[in-house]
Formats: C-alpha cells, structure tokens, sequence
C-alpha cells in the first residue's frame, strides 16, 4: 500500500509540475491535456508449471491520464488505470452422449497500474509510445465455471492468499493510437512482464503479460 500510494503521488507530483512548468518553457508546445480511458485486456500468465492448458483471458481497464507536450512531436503520458490480468484454464472438455461439458477456471490479478508513457507522433493525430508500467497489486482470486453444452450450471468464486504474490509488478510497454478527433481516439498496447508475480518461486519465473485496446477521451 505505501508503493501504492507513493506512485500515486509521484504521478500527481510529476502533472502539477509538468503542468506549471510547460507554458513558460515550451510556449510552442500544445497544453497539457487530461483525459480518461477505458478497454479490453487479453491477458496471460507465461511459464507457470501449473498451468500447462493455460490460454489467454479476456479483462478491463480503465483510468484517467495526462498528456504532457515536451515538443511539437514528443509528449510524455503519465495514467492512473484500473488492470484486470490473469490467465484462463480449461481442466476438462468431455463429450458424453449428444452433451458437452467444460470444466473451466479464470485466475484473476488485479492492480493498480501507473504506466508511464513516451509517445512520438509521426503526424498530429497518430503516435506511437512506449515506457514503463509500475503495478500494486489489489486482489487474487480463482474463478471457477463448469458448463454443460455451452450454458453455465455452476460458478464459484476464492479469494487467494495475496501474501504469496508479489504486490509490485514491473513491465514494458509498447503502442499506438490514433485520435478521430481532437477528443476521441483509439489506443493499443502491449505490456511485456518483467517480474515474477509469486513470491519465493523455486521453478520458472511467471510474468503477466497483456494486450490492450481501448477508447480514450481527452477533455
């Protein structure tokens, strides 16, 4: 919790400074602009022993950002988002008869992530960027679905001990995004894991990995 809220405060720190700054020294230079962003994750865990069928899962995100000119074609996007990360395994696929049933679990890790982007824009409305992602996390869970010719008969949900996981998470960023309007873009991004989520891991390091796009309103 204290990385949690020192990296929050070091974003909130870097836009007021950023943003009392950048007018006297950059007069060429468009405004600081803050917006808001929102997506879908296709997440993964890579190299976990115990997670041999493991398959990409389907999460969110969502948070708030500010988009910090340093020249007329490079800016720095601090964001506060929202990750929803994991991975999804299907225990058993079994046909009896004329039915089908699916035994299936979903490992969800969420974090608080403060990515901190360096965007370079080839022309006014498309960039692409890449940096660092800090990420604290949240909560652990299992989820649990078992299916019977594709409908659900049964889903259950556990909380998992956040004290083997490891609560910062460190990954690299690489993107694009392209605005319609001087408001409204689309953004993608993938974010490659650099540390290993568990604790005293004896075996293979296990690193989230994740692919995002999404919407971003810039006010």
């Amino acid at each position: 919790m204290k990385k949690l809220i020192l990296g929050i405060a070091l974003t909130a720190g870097s836009l007021a400074f950023a943003q009392t700054t950048t007018s006297s020294t950059m007069s060429s230079a468009s405004p600081v602009r803050f917006g808001i962003k929102a997506g879908m994750n296709v997440s993964s865990l890579s190299n976990d022993a115990g997670l041999d069928d493991s398959s990409s899962k389907i999460g969110f995100n969502g948070g708030v950002f500010a988009n910090i000119p340093l020249a007329s074609s490079f800016s720095i996007q601090p964001e506060v988002l929202y990750n929803n990360l994991g991975s999804k395994v299907t225990l058993t696929d079994v046909n009896i008869g004329s039915n089908n049933y699916t035994a299936e679990y979903a490992r969800h890790l969420d974090y608080i992530s403060v990515p901190l982007m360096f965007q370079y824009n080839f022309v006014p409305n498309f960039y692409l960027e890449a940096g660092p992602e800090f990420s604290f996390l949240i909560d652990a869970r299992d989820k649990y679905k078992n299916t019977k010719n594709g409908s659900t008969t049964g889903a259950e949900s556990y909380s998992l001990d956040k004290d083997a996981f490891n609560t910062f998470n460190f990954g690299i960023g690489i993107g694009a995004g392209y605005y319609f309007t001087d408001n409204i873009g689309i953004t993608a991004r993938y974010v490659a894991g650099a540390t290993d989520i568990y604790k005293n891991n004896n075996g293979d390091a296990v690193r989230n990995n994740n692919f995002q796009v999404g919407l971003a309103f810039k006010f």
